[in-house]
């Protein structure tokens, strides 16, 4: 035993002894004291299980680094965009549906009812001629009438029908009423729109509205303007009619 302790260790004992020293002194002191960076932690070993939930925020990310594929699909949602900041360029135009009113567009309904908006073109007349017909929908008929009247030129609209029991209402240029809200076959034309022009005076027009209905469903109605002129001795029509049944 004695001769045992009196021996001295080798130089490759003493270097062995301060390696493994400095080596485990210096684990201990990371784990002490809170400072193991990445050089103390194997490549590819932390987790998910190794972090605490909702502890990573946008300081620890690199920016431009998370892309679509570190995104589970399906789970961005409109709160995650910023107002106003999708583009046309952000979106697959393809891929969209149709907004309601627009699918509303296509049903027979819908379109039907653009179709009944029949337009007026502007119609001429000689003083004194024959009406001429400006629409007809059903029994009902829309006509312009171009007549002297003592000393003046007078643009009237009618209505007349081929049904009994049918309707007629309209304005005169003065506000008066004009029409007949029992409108038979046998009647004569009811007025609905009138406008007189007297020698000399700049030709006057007027607009309003006017509605006809037949027995049988069928109306219109909508708004036309009239011309007269005295001195040109013609009247006019123009506008447009939405027709229903």
């Amino acid at each position: 035993m004695k001769s045992f302790l009196s021996r001295r260790p080798s130089p490759a004992l003493v270097i062995s002894l301060i390696a493994l020293f400095v080596s485990l002194s210096g684990v201990s002191y990371g784990l002490a004291t809170g400072s193991i960076d990445s050089r103390e932690i194997k490549n590819n070993q932390v987790r998910s299980v190794d972090l605490r939930n909702n502890d990573i925020r946008t300081r620890d990310l690199r920016n431009n680094e998370v892309r679509g594929r570190d995104i589970r699909n399906s789970t961005v949602q409109g709160v995650d965009v910023a107002l106003n900041t999708l583009t046309g360029d952000d979106i697959n135009e393809s891929r969209l549906g149709k907004v309601p009113s627009a699918a509303a567009a296509d049903s027979a309904t819908t379109a039907g009812s653009a179709q009944n908006v029949r337009v007026v073109a502007p119609t001429n007349l000689a003083r004194g001629a024959a009406p001429v017909a400006l629409t007809t929908h059903g029994p009902l008929t829309i006509a312009l009438s171009c007549a002297p009247q003592m000393g003046v030129t007078v643009a009237t609209v009618t209505v007349t029908s081929s049904a009994d029991n049918s309707s007629a209402l309209g304005v005169a240029d003065t506000g008066a009423t004009l029409g007949n809200p029992d409108l038979d076959a046998a009647d004569p034309a009811s007025e609905v729109l009138a406008v007189e022009d007297a020698a000399g005076a700049t030709r006057t027009g007027f607009a309003g509205g006017i509605v006809a209905a037949a027995a049988n469903g069928q109306a219109l109605s909508g708004q036309l303007s009239v011309l007269a002129d005295q001195d040109a001795a013609t009247c006019s029509a123009q506008g447009h009619l939405v027709l229903a049944g």
